[in-house]
This record gives C-alpha cells, sequence and structure tokens, in this order.
C-alpha cells in the first residue's frame, strides 16, 4: 500500500489517473492505470470474472491472471501504468502484478501510402502504432529466420525501438555494428530521425541520406531479403532501413510486379530523370553563357532570340526560377491537400506565364526546369531527391563559372564524395548486397 501511495502521489496532478479498491471473495485488490490508455470497465470485467468463478479466491489464481512485478517498487509501477499496463495488487500478500488490459483505441487503422504510390504492389502502408508494424512485417515475412531485437531508449521519455533483420541474410559484421550501437546508447533520446542519425554518429553534414524511410511493407521485407536491417521507432509511421545505397534510388519491390523488360526499362527512366535533374540546368548555363560555341549556330541564334530581352545573366536567370520552384514544392508539401492543387496552379501556369511575358526568364528555360522538376520526382525515396536537388546547384555555379568543363568537373567532384561515403561500414556505391568492402 505504501508503493501505491507513492503511485498516487506521483500522478496527483494526472485527472486521466484511475486508483480503485475492488473486493472480491472477501479480499481486496487494488487496481491502477490510466484511463486514458486503458478501457477501464472492460479491463476490470477481465480481472473480476475469472476470480468470481470460483468460491473461493486464491492467491495462485490471481497471479496467474498476468505477470508478478519484481521487483514491485514505484518506479517500477510507473513505467509500466506509463505503458499503459493494468496495475492490480493484493492487500492481504502485498502480490504485485501487470495485466495486459484492453487499450483504448488510440490508433488508426492501417491505411494506404500516403507518401509513396505502388501500381500493383499491396496497398497497406505502417502507422504509428509499433506493434501494428512489425505484425505488417510478418505478413510479408512469415519465417522463423525473421528475429526482433526490443531495445528501450531515452533517458527521459522512454522510446520503444524494435530491430528486426533475417539471420540467414544479414552480414554478421553490419548486424553486430548495429546491436553494438544501440545497446550502448540506451540512455540516448530516439524519437525523430535526426536522434536516430545522433545515435549511429551519421555525419550532419552529410549531404547523402544513410536511411531509406519506407512506409511500404513489402519495401522492408526486400530489404531484409537483400540483407539490410529495418527499424522500428514507436510513434513513427514508416520503417527505416539501413544502410541506404545508391541502388535504393532507382529500385522498388513494386518493378518486380512488372515482367523483366519493363522492370529495365522503369529503372532506366529513374536514371535518366537523376542525370537530367542533375546536369540540366548546369549544361543550360553552360551553353548560354560561357560556351555558346559548342551549339550548331541555328540552336544558339534561336536561344539568343529568346534570351534577347532578358536583363540577367543566364546564373541569375536559372536561380531566380530554380528558387521559385523550390518555394512552391515547399509549399505544396506544407498545404493541405485542397489547397495545394490551387498553389500549383498559380505557381505553374500563372507565375510561370507572367515571368516569361515580364521578360525576367527565357521561354527556353522554363522549359528546362520544368522538365527539372518532373525528372527529380522519379527518384525512390524522398530523402534521396534531396541529394540530387542538392548536387544540382554545385553544378550550377561550377558551370556559370567555367563553362561545360566546370561542369563536368563537378560530375567528377560529386562521383568522388558518393565513392567515399560508408554507412555502417557499407560503402555507398555498392549495388545491392550489403556486404561491406
Amino acid at each position: 500500500m505504501l508503493t501505491l501511495d507513492a503511485v498516487k502521489d506521483h500522478f496527483s496532478s494526472n485527472p486521466d489517473y484511475v486508483y480503485q479498491r475492488v473486493h472480491i471473495g472477501g479480499e481486496v485488490i487494488s487496481v491502477t492505470g490510466l484511463k486514458s490508455l486503458i478501457n477501464f470497465p472492460q479491463s476490470l470485467h477481465l480481472l473480476r470474472e475469472p476470480l468470481l468463478a470460483h468460491e473461493t479466491f486464491s492467491t495462485e489464481q490471481f497471479i496467474g491472471l498476468g505477470q508478478p512485478l519484481l521487483p514491485a517498487n514505484t518506479d517500477t509501477i510507473i513505467n509500466e501504468i506509463l505503458d499503459g499496463m493494468l496495475i492490480a495488487l493484493h492487500d492481504a500478500s502485498g502480490e504485485c502484478i501487470r495485466i495486459i488490459p484492453v487499450p483504448q483505441p488510440l490508433s488508426r487503422q492501417v491505411s494506404t501510402p500516403l507518401t509513396e504510390n505502388n501500381v500493383r504492389g499491396s496497398s497497406s502502408a505502417f502507422n504509428e502504432d509499433i506493434d501494428t508494424n512489425v505484425g505488417l512485417l510478418r505478413k510479408h515475412l512469415n519465417t522463423s529466420n525473421l528475429k526482433i531485437d526490443h531495445y528501450s531508449c531515452g533517458s527521459i521519455v522512454k522510446n520503444t525501438v524494435m530491430l528486426c533483420y533475417l539471420q540467414q541474410t544479414i552480414d554478421p559484421v553490419l548486424l553486430r555494428t548495429i546491436t553494438e550501437t544501440l545497446e550502448s546508447q540506451l540512455e540516448t533520446e530516439v524519437s525523430n530521425l535526426r536522434e536516430l542519425s545522433k545515435l549511429f554518429k551519421f555525419s550532419n553534414l552529410s549531404f547523402v541520406s544513410r536511411y531509406l524511410a519506407t512506409e511500404l511493407p513489402q519495401m522492408a521485407a526486400r530489404a531484409l531479403k537483400d540483407g539490410k536491417a529495418v527499424i522500428f521507432i514507436e510513434r513513427i509511421p514508416f520503417a527505416i532501413i539501413l544502410p541506404s545505397l545508391i541502388s535504393d534510388m532507382f529500385m522498388t519491390e513494386d518493378d518486380l510486379n512488372h515482367p523483366p523488360v519493363f522492370t529495365i526499362l522503369l529503372r532506366s527512366l529513374r536514371i535518366i530523370g537523376a542525370l537530367m535533374t542533375l546536369i540540366a540546368p548546369g549544361l543550360y548555363v553552360a551553353i548560354v553563357s560561357v560556351n555558346p560555341d559548342v551549339l550548331r549556330y541555328e540552336l544558339a541564334h534561336t536561344i539568343a532570340i529568346s534570351r534577347l530581352d532578358v536583363p540577367y545573366p543566364a546564373i541569375i536567370e536559372a536561380l531566380l526560377l530554380l528558387l521559385i520552384l523550390e518555394l512552391i514544392m515547399e509549399a505544396i508539401i506544407r498545404l493541405p491537400s485542397s489547397i495545394g492543387p490551387t498553389v500549383t496552379m498559380v505557381g505553374g501556369i500563372v507565375l510561370g506565364e507572367a515571368v516569361v511575358q515580364a521578360k525576367l526568364v527565357s521561354s527556353l528555360l522554363i522549359i528546362v526546369l520544368a522538365a527539372v522538376t518532373i525528372s527529380n520526382a522519379t527518384v525512390v525515396g524522398f530523402q534521396n531527391s534531396y541529394s540530387i536537388r542538392l548536387f544540382k546547384y554545385l553544378l550550377l555555379f561550377l558551370s556559370a563559372l567555367f563553362g561545360v568543363t566546370g561542369m563536368l568537373s563537378g560530375i567528377i567532384i560529386v562521383c568522388a564524395y558518393l565513392s567515399g561515403v560508408t554507412t555502417l561500414g557499407v560503402p555507398y556505391l555498392q549495388l545491392k548486397q550489403p556486404k561491406g568492402e
């Protein structure tokens, strides 16, 4: 009772805290929990019915209803209550147990993906409930080789982290690196991806995403088959795949639902889209402002006429329109879906037409950057598109300074940088199986 008195004092300012004394067979049982997490009437029914079925009260029957708390101190009981457990204490014997209650329906149902679309794959998506996410993954991998390790991370706020891997496919060195990192950082808060990156000591100045976040269970299952690890974090509605490789930018599990010829074509289109996003703006600035002599006379003459009334250099012209496109994309992501199409129409049609008529940019640049924006969307994984968008500006500035030579130098710099990126000892440029060097 002294223990529960301390627990009551701890939750004294919480209006959803419930403490109730229940009389069963002449015995008194103290029941406590949070009604915001527990359906209390139904949970009490689950507790009372088995005990009332017997003529006499038995301590063994009471302990059999749940799991004994050892030790049953104040901190342990508080942590169990915060995890949504129902705590029952038999006053006479002092036995304290945790019972899995009937929970409040706080999590949404399995829904369709919101940020990733597929044509013929499964239409279910991960959500905020971590147990649901693990269940969805098990539906795609019904094998005993699927191993799931559980960690409780954080010193102020405890967060459940689950590491999933296939024993037969994952590289033992990679697995040992991940498990040793998680086990040695249990006091580190892990409630978002930046904190997860900090836990694995990923550089804050990295221009490449070291993980792939997906809300598709089939993508997580494919990653496990390819020897990668999948991490679930409580209250985060997607899976984190480690490590991320350059091939993740061009391949999806949905490709395998098409004939091989179409799979190759789809992946080729994504590679072309990434290259176009990377090269096209810089190439436009290079051939317009520095190396117009590389073009045929007719094409150079047409481009010169289209820019006849534009008062800015090509680099300023490109940066002006790229800034507008970046603002439109950011606004579309943040705005409600009912307003997003309006912003797209205003930005894409009204503003695009207006800047051309105002002679601020050439019509050719509008065509180039529209193609670049569409191409950037072909890359798999939204976080991967950030890297290409960033490298695009490096090539743009080098092209403005040194022309085509600068653009080629920029491509070499990007390739050299990517060749030096490793994630948990796995090179980023490795194509599929993360088997280290």
